[in-house]
């Protein structure tokens, strides 16, 4: 089977995941789909371990790797600690465009209170951007980690801030002078802001989370809030309500998806975070991030058992599409 660029089909990764290496007592929670990172005891510290890489963007690649790879550490529960990168250049990079991923990473992991650890940099034959691969590490807050497969029946699912903010602010960066052709420079700059207004850290909504007595928590990255929730789904063995009449939106997403006639719902959705509670529990974690200024609403629930996931727009109800393929990669 020939793949597609993306992330590999759900079913041939499972199938690959069966290959871990030695076995290790101390490995609590180790390769699985849907899940954001591995859980590892080490004394009385339960270590977060994840590696991400950012393929797609070529500008702020560095603030993109710090933040996509604590957000998934956040996710289970747990304090982003310690980064390291291993940073690809393509053939003629200059110093710059090193000290500038550098600086980069630097800021970014200053913003979250987390040290850079070390890495790996070279300049690679055979790519044409930069490629980060990015590698967190964290300490479990308490003594229970967050799973995405954590996931009850009857719960209500929360979304905050939106859809598609990593991919707006890739699309403005990436295809700016395109876009400037189309719209005003001033909506080109507020898409592009999207990167740190509303930003792509989910650290600290993920932190209230953990107040409110959150049963699961998960990252859309790729595929955007569709896959997202596909994956809680598959991971939980649940099926999930998706109501997109209440998933929030930004006007320059939606604009500049209409633009390309992509997806909202199937774009690179770092920034936003999935998270699933009691009825009563999602109600008032929304409230709490409202008065912090975060904006988020319950946009779905969690079935009784597993089945094919919905989708509900305008009281229709449709099975839940997505693709492990990007909605990106039909711009880029």
């Amino acid at each position: 089977m020939r793949l597609r660029t993306g992330k590999l089909p759900p079913e041939l990764l499972k199938r690959m995941l069966k290959h871990k290496g030695a076995p290790d007592q101390r490995v609590l929670l180790g390769p699985k789909v849907g899940e954001d990172a591995a859980l590892v005891k080490l004394g009385p510290y339960t270590l977060v371990l994840k590696t991400d890489p950012v393929t797609y963007a070529s500008d702020m690649i560095g603030w993109y790797a710090v933040n996509v790879n604590a957000n998934d550490v956040a996710t289970r529960g747990a304090e982003p600690a310690w980064f390291q990168a291993a940073i690809l250049l393509p053939e003629g990079s200059d110093e710059a465009l090193v000290e500038d991923i550098f600086k980069q990473i630097s800021e970014a992991a200053k913003t979250l209170d987390i040290a850079v650890t070390g890495g790996h940099t070279e300049v690679t034959p055979g790519i044409d951007r930069p490629i980060v691969v990015g590698d967190m590490h964290g300490v479990l807050v308490g003594s229970t980690p967050v799973l995405t497969s954590a996931a009850e029946a009857g719960d209500a699912l929360v979304l905050t801030k939106g859809a598609g903010i990593e991919g707006t602010a890739l699309i403005a960066r990436e295809k700016r002078k395109e876009l400037l052709e189309v719209f005003d420079k001033r909506f080109v700059d507020r898409a592009a802001k999207y990167l740190t207004d509303p930003g792509l850290s989910v650290v600290p909504e993920a932190r209230t989370a953990l107040q409110f007595g959150v049963h699961s928590m998960h990252d859309p990255t790729e595929g955007g809030v569709s896959m997202g929730v596909r994956e809680m789904a598959e991971a939980s063995g649940k099926s999930f309500e998706l109501w997109a009449d209440e998933i929030s939106i930004g006007p320059e997403t939606n604009r500049i998806c209409a633009h390309y006639s992509i997806d909202p719902l199937g774009l690179l959705g770092s920034g936003a975070l999935l998270a699933t509670f009691k009825q009563g529990d999602a109600e008032a974690y929304v409230s709490a991030l409202k008065k912090d200024g975060i904006r988020a609403s319950v946009v779905g629930k969690v079935a009784a058992k597993k089945g094919v996931s919905r989708l509900v727009r305008g009281g229709r109800s449709t099975p839940l599409s997505s693709s492990e393929r990007d909605e990106v990669l039909k711009v880029l």
